[in-house]
């Protein structure tokens, strides 16, 4: 509640003291020099409390000597009308930015290619991990969802473009100045998180040496501000979702008939044109697999701070259903941050403590490949593939399915899909994770300090996969092995632990125009990895209960086929240690130099090999400091320029988000493994030959930027040139098949990235009552492989050397013969030919990774109502669309579904149709031909949020110091070429992509 100290109260409160105070007055400006209305003022140490109207006055009882706090600065009084002041000068250019190991520099004085994405962006959105948010907010990162499945992990990452052939392409990710050992953040609340920095060139990365060579993305969360009093947040949202629609132009229950009977196969092959015009059935199976889902999020958030102790405290908790029928995603999180100094300012320390705990049902699809093209395990296909002329699912269970149709499922795989989401299949992972650090820093004098941060990072997985004892799949199995009891249980555990500690001793001195900062630091890292798995096999459907051990056939070794128990274990220890020194040098605010150089060393490579050295330059010079900008519009810019190396250590490409320390551990040695023998013997298969000489790959990267503030703060702006190459990139050496394994793992080939970044903001309007800004990124990577050890041009995506990676490499096709109605090709010497071998393939220039990516918006406040919105786009990319080759192959649509263009296909009465006959002798050969290679570019209009921010003057009779309500939406409207659900996957082949939803979100936040 506000509350001001009239001059009655005043004068009672006195009584007869000595002690003067009196009406202090000012008015309070922002970094531009408008007034602030509704801003906070405090004396401190006492409970007096004013806001500034809509002029920003302000009008408050004090006395001389006082001391003013507004929005966390400091004022002192030194009379009874202060005049303006600002709180906020130069907000934009004084922001801070976050660089490695919890350093800290401003936009004037930082030499990094580094974006800064605030909180505003992230939080209040329906997505689990903020990286989904993080689409299309800054150049030079490309972030590309592959599955809408709450709470996937399907996420690719990459800085910079493709950096490695066989390698991890994933950034590093730090969390509060330490290592995070994951690679998605389903446990991580967007709403805990205060910044996100993206950092993209040597001078940004090469402080992490060995892991730095994809980029570092780093995530600092939330803390309280000292001399502030305590504030309750609490933030609602409820979210509805759907699949967006696809332009294959499915087949009706008529169409597809039709269809049959013209190619003789299938249901409607021996049916007449009556029966066919009469048919009743259509089923829509996307109703039947696909729904409208709900989610909610609710937030509740602290934060207070006194003279030297700071606090932020907050517990969230999300639940949000899948669109596909049997997926959800549930997480609980907690998060704790506190921060103190000691009274003289010599000695200061952090806390932090985040719990997480979450639950999610998906697809077995999600992180088994292996069912990525089965059209019956695969539920994804049920939606396209699923024939509208059979009836929906009508059975209790899959025993019930067995008992009716047996083992005949031609033309019925709707059904055993269907079953699996049913309940015939499930697949449920819990994740619990801790991540804790303290750390202190104390100032041995006012220019040497040392400090230590020291962190765990601990996650436990559990993974329950089961297909259940009345599952159709069970139960049809169990029929064909002549076995009673059907079904199997699955049970996977991991624990990841990870201790870290970082130390450091800082000298840090002014000298005149000169500020010189040296310090050294030792990392250490030390990870644990266990593992177990068990698989029972047989299920009693009558005492079985999914996830609690019950309902298990015992083994009996009569029959050692049937009911067999399977159990593994493993067990990995891993580590690293560093060390290194930075140097910053800055003279009078113009001429910077900074520089870093850092001794790493992995348990991954032979101790040999085991240590190396990785460095970086950088400079800048702010020009607008020189004399003959002074006085101008241009309130910064600034040239930087940079170099280094950066490695590569995690040679092996995470799945399922392991941790990617652990990927690849044995990686020199030579590796064998147990199998069954001659006479089912026990014997041994050699997998792997040992490699000394294996090392990580290397980065070499140079930077060229520009920063800019002109025209007195009305454009802002940043552009990178840049160029980065990797030497000894992971390859698989050839060997001859006499040593009993045709490949070597080693280092060879080499690859280039070189592009342009942008960003721009114009800020349009900037009054007190009106803010109007306008925003756009751009980023365009040019990749090329510039060699390779071994060439291996036989398949249909190939990697060239002298060309970019992941290439399509396909013959052309071009049309239907208009006298038969067949194919149409060109053969590798350009000529028209029916029937293409392997040998006409041609490489296209053309891969699935987009060159061009960025995003655009503009933010508008008026009165307290505000719109945001931000579009991302990407250009370039190509893939082969799997569904419509299917849909478009008559064949096919015998048995599955079809698209209803099959009948605008070549006939005597149609001869000039681009889409061949429905009998042409040639259909499948299109398949390494480029027919159905579709572009993904997209324009999406990624967020879009509508809101009103109540004033303090009309919160006034209220407990409440804040409040917002809004509506926003998410993947809105997307523009795109690509006929299935999503062009944003990054794929070869559209082998059942689980969509991103379109989401529209209703929301408020009350601060009390």
């Amino acid at each position: 509640m506000r509350r001001r100290l009239t001059s009655l109260g005043l004068l009672a409160f006195l009584g007869l003291g000595t002690v003067a105070f009196a009406q202090v007055t000012g008015v309070v400006n922002d970094g531009n020099n408008f007034p602030e209305s509704d801003v906070e003022v405090t004396v401190k140490g006492t409970d007096k409390v004013a806001y500034t109207d809509e002029n920003g006055n302000f009008n408050i009882d004090a006395k001389v000597g006082d001391t003013l706090i507004i929005n966390g600065k400091e004022f002192k009084v030194t009379s009874t009308n202060l005049g303006a002041l600002k709180y906020a000068e130069d907000a934009d250019l004084k922001e801070v930015v976050v660089l490695g190991y919890g350093l800290t520099s401003t936009k004037p004085k930082s030499m990094a290619a580094s974006t800064t994405v605030s909180s505003e962006v992230l939080a209040n959105r329906p997505n689990a991990t903020f990286l989904n948010s993080l689409q299309g907010s800054a150049p030079g990162i490309s972030i590309n969802s592959a599955s809408g499945s709450p709470g996937s992990g399907k996420i690719n990452v990459r800085i910079r473009g493709l950096s490695s052939l066989n390698a991890s392409t994933d950034p590093l990710y730090v969390i509060d100045g330490l290592i995070s050992s994951g690679s998605q953040f389903r446990n991580l609340n967007a709403n805990d998180i205060e910044t996100v920095s993206v950092l993209r060139d040597a001078q940004g990365t090469a402080i992490y040496g060995n892991r730095g060579a994809n980029g570092v993305v780093v995530i600092t969360t939330k803390t309280g501000r000292y001399n502030s009093g305590l504030a309750v947040n609490y933030d609602a949202l409820t979210s509805f979702s759907l699949i967006p629609k696809t332009d294959y132009n499915l087949a009706s229950a008529k169409e597809l008939l039709t269809i049959h009977k013209m190619i003789g196969l299938g249901a409607g092959a021996s049916m007449t044109d009556e029966q066919i015009a009469n048919y009743t059935t259509n089923t829509n199976w996307e109703k039947e697999f696909l729904k409208i889902a709900a989610a909610q999020q609710h937030n509740v958030g602290l934060k207070f701070g006194g003279e030297n102790v700071t606090v932020y405290s907050s517990a969230g908790y999300l639940e949000a259903a899948g669109n596909v029928k049997s997926t959800d995603f549930k997480r609980f999180t907690f998060r704790n941050n506190i921060n103190g100094k000691s009274s003289n300012g010599r000695f200061t320390y952090t806390s932090q403590l985040a719990l997480g705990y979450s639950k999610r049902n998906q697809l077995d699809q999600e992180t088994n490949t292996g069912v990525n093209n089965n059209v019956v395990q695969n539920p994804l296909f049920g939606t396209l593939l699923s024939p509208a002329s059979l009836a929906p699912y009508r059975f209790a269970d899959g025993r019930d399915m067995y008992n009716q149709i047996g083992s005949n499922t031609s033309g019925r795989s709707a059904w055993i899909l269907y079953d699996i989401i049913n309940g015939g299949v499930k697949n449920r992972f819990t994740e619990t994770s801790i991540l804790a650090n303290v750390s202190g820093n104390y100032k041995l004098t006012d220019w040497l300090s040392v400090g230590n941060k020291t962190g765990i990072d601990y996650k436990y997985n559990q993974r329950v996969f089961a297909r259940t004892p009345n599952g159709y799949l069970s139960v049809n199995v169990a029929a064909s092995q002549g076995a009673q009891y059907g079904g199997f249980e699955d049970f996977t555990n991991t624990n990841d632990f990870t201790f870290s500690s970082v130390s450091n001793i800082t000298f840090d001195k002014q000298f005149g125009d000169h500020s010189l900062t040296i310090a050294g630091y030792l990392d250490y890292l030390k990870a644990h990895y266990q593992t177990s798995y068990q698989r029972v096999n047989g299920l009693d459907p009558l005492t079985y209960s999914f996830g609690s051990g019950k309902g298990y056939v015992p083994f009996n070794p009569a029959t050692p086929n049937i009911y067999q128990r399977i159990v593994t274990a493993d067990k990995l220890n891993a580590g690293t240690l560093a060390y290194f020194g930075t140097l910053d040098y800055d003279y009078a605010g113009k001429y910077g130099l900074s520089g870093v150089v850092r001794r790493d060393g992995s348990y991954r490579f032979y101790k040999a090999n085991r240590w190396e050295t990785f460095w970086s330059v950088a400079g800048r010079w702010n020009i607008d400091q020189e004399e003959f900008l002074r006085g101008s519009s241009v309130r910064m810019l600034k040239l930087r320029a940079s170099y280094g190396t950066t490695g590569n250590q995690n040679l092996i490409r995470t799945v399922d988000n392991l941790n990617p320390l652990f990927g690849g551990a044995n990686l020199y040695k030579t590796l064998n493994t147990t199998t069954t023998g001659y006479m089912n013997l026990p014997g041994y298969t050699l997998l792997q030959i040992e490699n000394n000489d294996l090392k990580w790959e290397k980065s070499i990267q140079a930077n060229i930027g520009l920063d800019f503030s002109i025209f007195n703060g009305l454009v802002d702006g940043t552009i990178d040139v840049y160029d980065k190459r990797t030497e000894r990139m992971f390859d698989f050496i050839a060997l001859s098949a006499t040593n009993g394994v045709p490949t070597l793992r080693g280092n060879n080939g080499e690859m280039s990235n070189r592009g342009i970044e942008a960003g721009l903001k114009f800020n349009i309007v900037n009054k007190d009552d009106f803010k109007f800004d306008v925003f756009a990124n751009y980023a365009y990577n040019k990749n090329r492989i510039e060699s390779l050890g071994t060439e291996d041009l036989s398949g249909d995506v190939v990697n060239a050397v002298g060309d970019i990676a992941y290439q399509w490499h396909l013959y052309k096709y071009v049309g239907v013969n208009p006298k038969t109605g067949e194919q149409q090709f060109l053969d590798k010497d350009g000529n028209i030919t029916e029937a293409p071998t392997s040998a006409d393939r041609q490489l296209t220039g053309k891969s699935y990774y987009a060159p061009v990516q960025g995003g655009f918006g503009f933010n508008i406040d008026y009165k307290g109502f505000y719109a945001a919105t931000l579009f991302s786009f990407q250009t370039g990319g190509w893939s082969y669309d799997n569904f419509y080759s299917w849909l478009m192959d008559p064949s096919t649509a015998a048995a599955y579904n079809g698209s209803a263009d099959i009948l605008k296909g070549w006939s005597t009465t149609n001869p000039n149709s681009n889409i061949p006959a429905v009998t042409a002798t040639n259909i499948g050969l299109e398949g390494s031909s480029d027919r159905f290679l579709y572009k993904t570019d997209f324009l999406r209009l990624k967020n879009v949020s509508v809101g009103y921010n109540f004033t303090k003057k009309q919160l006034q009779s209220l407990p409440v110091k804040n409040m917002r309500v809004f509506v926003s939406a998410e993947n809105i409207v997307t523009w795109t070429d690509w006929k299935g659900y999503d062009p944003e996957p990054i794929q070869s082949y559209s082998l059942g992509v689980y969509p991103n939803p379109r989401s529209i979100s209703l929301g408020f936040n009350v601060e009390f």
